[in-house]
C-alpha cells in the first residue's frame, strides 16, 4: 500500500512537471509577472534612495535663467511635424517658461523610471508628462494640480470583417466588461500605472488575468498599433490617448472602462514648493482662458489633424525626416561642412520649407535669396529648390570665411547666421560697439548679440564706430536664437545620417 501511494505521488509530480514544461514552451505569461512589476514602492524606493542632485527651487531656476523639463516623445506630448516642434506638453512648457521669464531646456526620457530619475538626480526641475496621481508616487514627488481627468480603457480589435457584420454580432465578438478578461492575456508596459491597475483588478475580481509585460520604453501608442496589427490581443491606455488613436484606427474598440476617473498631472521634487506654487498658479490662470482648451483639443480631440499628422511623411515619431528637401539639404550641407539639421532649421526659419515663399523685401525661395544676391550667386530661378539651396549654402560659406577670426565654431556659426539675416556689415557694427565697451567681440551669446539690439537706438546707431546706421536688431537676435532652439529639437528627433 505504501508503494502504491509512492507510485501515485511520483506519477502526480511527473504530470505537474510535464504541464509546467508545456506551459513554458507556449510562453504563457504568468499572472502578476514580477519581472516587470508596476512602479512599485520598491522600484521607486530604489530610484529615490540614491543621492539626489543639486536642489533647485524657483529662485535658483530664475537665477540660472533656464527651466529644465523632462518629458517623453509621443504623438500628443512632444514631437516634430514638418520641421516644427509640437505637442500638448511642449506648448504648455513653452508658455510657462515665458511666464517665468526663463529659457526652456527640454530633456527626453525613455520611460517613467527615467522621468523619475531625472527629477531626483536634479537633471530636470519638472516632469512634464501626463502622470496618473497615485498614492505610491505621492510618497516621492509633489504633483501639480491636475491638468485633466482621464480613465483607463481596454484596447481591443474588432473582427477582421467587422464592416460587414451587424452591431450585435460585433459586440458579441468583443469583451464588453473587464471581468471577461479572466483567463485572457493583456499586454501592458512594465513600470506603468496600467500594470498596477491590472494587479488591482485581479484583486477585485478574485481571479487571474495573465499579464504580458513589455519593456518600459515601448510607448502606449506602439502597443495600440500592435493591437491593430494583430501582434497582441489586448492592451490598456488612457481614454484621451485611446480616443485620438481610434479616430485613425476605426477597427479599434475602446468602450470598456478599466478604471474610475484618474487625475493626470505633472510632478516636481518635494523640495521645490515655490516652483510647485508657481506652476499651480499659472495652471489656474491659463485654464481660466480659452487657450488651454484650444491646446487640449488640438492634440486630444482634433481627429482630422491627428490623422493628417500620422499619415504625413514628415511626422518625426514615425519617419525620422524633417522635410521633403532633406536630401538636397544634406547634399549641400556636406559641401558646406555643417550639420544638415542646422541648415534645415535655418531653411525653416526663412521659408517654412515653402519654395514659393516671398518676403515683403523681395527675398524669395527656400533660403529667401534677395534678387541681387541670387544674381551674384548665379541662381536663375529662386523658386527652384536645388538652385536656391545651392546658392544659399554657397552664401553661408562666404560668410563663414568672413568670420574666420572667431575661434569657437558654435559662436562663429551664430555670427554667420546673424549676418545672413541682417547683413555682414550690421553685425560688424555691433562688434565695433562691443569693442568700444571692451566686451569680448568673439562671443555672440550674451555679448555681441546685446549690441546688435542697440542698433535700433539712435544713441548707438549714430555712434561714430557704427558705419552702416540703423538695424532692427531684434530680428537677427531672435533669428539666431530660434534657429538653434529648433536645431536642438531636430537633433533629438532626427538622426544625423
Amino acid at each position: 500500500m505504501k508503494i502504491l501511494k509512492f507510485d501515485y505521488l511520483l506519477l502526480l509530480l511527473l504530470l505537474i512537471g510535464l504541464f509546467a514544461c508545456d506551459r513554458s514552451q507556449q510562453n504563457m505569461p504568468l499572472p502578476n509577472d514580477q519581472s516587470g512589476n508596476a512602479l512599485s514602492e520598491k522600484t521607486l524606493e530604489d530610484i529615490f534612495s540614491g543621492s539626489s542632485g543639486a536642489s533647485r527651487d524657483l529662485n535658483e531656476i530664475k537665477k540660472s535663467g533656464v527651466l529644465k523639463a523632462v518629458t517623453m516623445y509621443s504623438s500628443t506630448s512632444y514631437f516634430l511635424y514638418r520641421g516644427q516642434a509640437m505637442g500638448f506638453e511642449y506648448e504648455l512648457l513653452d508658455r510657462i517658461a515665458d511666464h517665468l521669464d526663463v529659457e526652456l531646456e527640454i530633456l527626453t526620457a525613455k520611460n517613467i523610471n527615467e522621468l523619475m530619475s531625472f527629477l531626483h538626480e536634479g537633471k530636470a526641475d519638472i516632469i512634464a508628462h501626463g502622470l496618473a496621481i497615485t498614492e505610491n508616487r505621492r510618497k516621492y514627488i509633489s504633483f501639480t494640480n491636475p491638468l485633466f481627468l482621464s480613465h483607463q480603457v481596454l484596447i481591443q480589435k474588432k473582427p477582421d470583417n467587422w464592416r460587414k457584420m451587424r452591431l450585435h454580432e460585433i459586440q458579441e465578438a468583443l469583451i464588453s466588461d473587464n471581468v471577461e478578461l479572466i483567463g485572457k492575456t493583456v499586454s501592458v508596459r512594465a513600470k506603468s500605472s496600467y500594470l498596477q491597475r491590472l494587479d488591482n483588478l485581479m484583486e477585485e475580481i478574485g481571479d487571474v488575468i495573465y499579464i504580458d509585460t513589455v519593456p518600459a520604453n515601448i510607448e502606449t501608442e506602439k502597443l495600440i498599433r500592435m493591437v491593430v496589427d494583430g501582434e497582441i490581443k489586448y492592451t490598456v491606455a488612457d481614454n484621451n490617448i485611446a480616443s485620438i488613436n481610434a479616430s485613425y484606427y476605426p477597427e479599434l474598440d475602446i468602450k470598456v472602462p478599466m478604471s474610475f476617473s484618474q487625475r493626470i498631472a505633472w510632478g516636481v521634487r518635494e523640495d521645490s514648493p515655490e516652483l510647485l506654487s508657481a506652476v499651480n498658479n499659472w495652471l489656474a490662470e491659463i485654464k481660466g482662458k480659452p487657450d488651454y482648451n484650444i491646446i487640449y483639443k488640438k492634440y486630444f480631440e482634433n481627429q482630422r489633424d491627428f490623422r493628417k499628422r500620422i499619415l504625413d511623411d514628415y511626422f518625426s515619431t514615425t519617419s525620422g525626416k524633417i522635410s521633403q528637401y532633406d536630401n538636397l539639404i544634406q547634399k549641400y550641407s556636406e559641401i558646406l561642412g555643417w550639420d544638415w539639421r542646422l541648415v534645415s532649421s535655418l531653411v525653416y526659419q526663412e521659408s517654412k520649407f515653402n519654395p514659393q515663399s516671398k518676403s515683403w523685401a523681395g527675398a524669395q525661395g527656400l533660403m529667401q535669396l534677395m534678387p541681387a544676391t541670387a544674381e551674384e550667386l548665379k541662381v536663375n530661378d529662386r523658386t527652384n529648390p536645388e538652385e536656391n539651396i545651392k546658392g544659399g549654402t554657397k552664401y553661408l560659406k562666404y560668410l563663414w570665411d568672413r568670420w574666420e577670426d572667431i575661434p569657437d565654431s558654435i559662436q562663429r556659426l551664430k555670427f554667420v547666421m546673424a549676418s545672413y539675416n541682417c547683413g555682414y556689415y550690421h553685425v560688424r557694427d555691433a562688434v565695433n560697439l562691443a569693442e568700444k565697451d571692451q566686451v569680448d567681440t568673439y562671443m555672440w551669446d550674451d555679448h555681441v548679440e546685446l549690441y546688435i539690439l542697440k542698433l535700433s537706438d539712435p544713441e548707438y546707431f549714430n555712434d561714430p564706430v557704427v558705419h552702416y546706421g540703423y538695424a532692427r536688431g531684434i530680428e537677427p537676435f531672435t533669428y539666431v536664437f530660434e534657429i538653434f532652439e529648433r536645431y536642438e529639437h531636430y537633433r533629438r528627433f532626427v538622426p544625423a545620417s
